[in-house]
């Protein structure tokens, strides 16, 4: 097979994950991700997406800054090979220089099959993006354990493909105006191929992820037990506790409260760390944060970098005052004393 060269490709491609005709939330953070790196090259943004009620997704994609969308109706099933060959159908057709992918199960399945059909480079789970002055895709995640950030490029194929986690990017902003150009295709399902059900429940979301305020535990935390006074904290704050991966590794925290790359990625208003270093790992997942607060006794904390207020102070003696501040503070305006 021969190798996509990079003559002739130009634009960026962000695929949409659609179910039942609702895009999922990572396709917005895409689009705004791709509207950034398209103003450094002087470039359009076009969107692919396939599933069924290619309608709705039609309705949702009005106001978006996207030029065209490419969209194919097929049944309620998800058949990896077929994606798969609509999608590559549609970057021959089409040839862009950089296709965006989430993260998801379904993109985490689709884009590997795209890069080897291809020829081309893959990076997965990057965690920031940005366009070189030869417009190749600078492709920024954690490598070695999260110690540090690599750059990768893909300078002698096209197109150049990665996978961006959810929660990640900033959704872009809906502007007045209509709807992209829209070329819809129906496509049957094949017979005989294999397909991937999608059974639809209830899930419950991550209690950190709609959360306004967290406050977030570290490895400074010396005991399991030294964490009733960090939830009591985050209880009279309004808030929710969340954590570093350490503390989950210990067994202290469940999996759904961490914060970082194999955690959550987490957009809070405020966010307030105690004992928290700042790895690479976390930093990743509160690149979102408004505003955070660090405190950790070590001056040398790579988190004090990120924070707009660094405390540099022993988290055991901030965070009995600070409760005790709180409760002073909700005493007098209930009335109590």
């Amino acid at each position: 097979m021969r190798r996509e060269t990079g003559t002739g490709w130009s634009g960026i491609l962000v695929y949409l994950q659609c179910r039942q005709g609702i895009v999922h939330p990572c396709g917005p953070e895409l689009i705004g991700e791709a509207v950034r790196l398209a103003e450094q090259c002087g470039e359009e943004v076009c969107v692919l997406g396939i599933w069924s009620r290619m309608e709705n997704v039609q309705e949702q994609l009005e106001g978006f800054p996207v030029s065209r969308a490419f969209l194919y109706e097929t049944d309620d099933l998800f058949e990896p090979s077929l994606y798969a060959s609509l999608a590559a159908d549609c970057i021959r057709e089409r040839r862009p220089s950089v296709v965006l992918i989430g993260g998801t199960l379904e993109g985490r399945a689709l884009a590997p099959r795209l890069a080897v059909e291809f020829r081309t480079g893959l990076t997965a789970d990057c965690t920031a993006l940005e366009m070189d002055d030869r417009g190749n895709l600078v492709q920024i995640r954690p490598a070695f354990g999260g110690n540090v950030m690599a750059s990768i490029l893909t300078e002698n194929s096209r197109p150049q493909f990665a996978t961006v986690r959810p929660g990640i990017m900033e959704p872009a902003g809906k502007r007045k105006g209509g709807a992209p150009d829209c070329r819809v295709r129906k496509v049957p399902a094949r017979e005989g191929a294999l397909l991937i059900r999608v059974q639809e429940c209830e899930e419950k979301p991550a209690a950190i992820g709609g959360s306004r305020l967290l406050v977030a535990a570290g490895r400074g935390v010396k005991r399991k037990e030294d964490l009733d006074m960090l939830y009591r904290l985050a209880e009279v704050l309004g808030g929710e506790l969340a954590c570093s991966r350490a503390l989950v590794e210990k067994g202290w925290m469940p999996p759904e409260r961490q914060i970082g790359l194999s955690g959550s990625s987490v957009r809070p208003e405020c966010l307030i760390t105690f004992g928290i270093s700042g790895t690479v790992q976390f930093m990743a997942g509160i690149r979102q944060a408004k505003r955070i607060i660090a405190v950790n006794s070590d001056p040398r904390a790579r988190i004090f970098e990120r924070a707009h207020h660094p405390v540099c102070a022993d988290l055991y003696e901030v965070v009995p005052l600070l409760v005790k501040y709180m409760e002073k503070e909700a005493g007098s305006h209930s009335g109590g004393v």
